[in-house]
């Protein structure tokens, strides 16, 4: 169980996710760092000094914190927006390949219709 374990965890496509992880997790802290720190007081600026972390509703002794709601929201938008880009610019415009051609049974049956067709 051993070796197989060492060999998965060998394996190229494991260490290729573990990266992707990472540096998806630091991604993450720099969308979040440029949503909260430049976006969102850029936006509440502009609707009139708005400080999103600021926007609550406390229902009783509830606190509902909508503002952090919608920073998160801008963080998925952005870090979508990203992931699409770079999907769609790894994608190669490949013109589609050949239909394939006929089957070995089509080919016979085609020599067998042109030989009947000869008599």
């Amino acid at each position: 169980m051993l070796k197989e374990f060492k060999a998965f965890i060998a394996k190229g496509n494991v260490i290729d996710l573990a990266v992707a992880v990472i540096i998806g997790g630091a991604f993450g802290a720099i969308v979040k760092s440029l949503v909260a720190d430049i976006i969102m007081p850029v936006i509440g600026a502009i609707l009139g000094g708005t400080n999103f972390a600021d926007l609550v509703i406390t229902i009783g002794d509830a606190t509902i914190t909508y503002g952090n709601f919608i920073q998160a929201v801008v963080n998925f938008l952005i870090i979508a927006w990203v992931i699409f880009m770079f999907v769609r610019s790894t994608k190669k415009d490949e013109p589609a390949p050949p239909p394939p051609g006929p089957s070995t049974e089509e080919k016979l049956l085609t020599e067998i219709r042109d030989l009947l067709a000869k008599k």
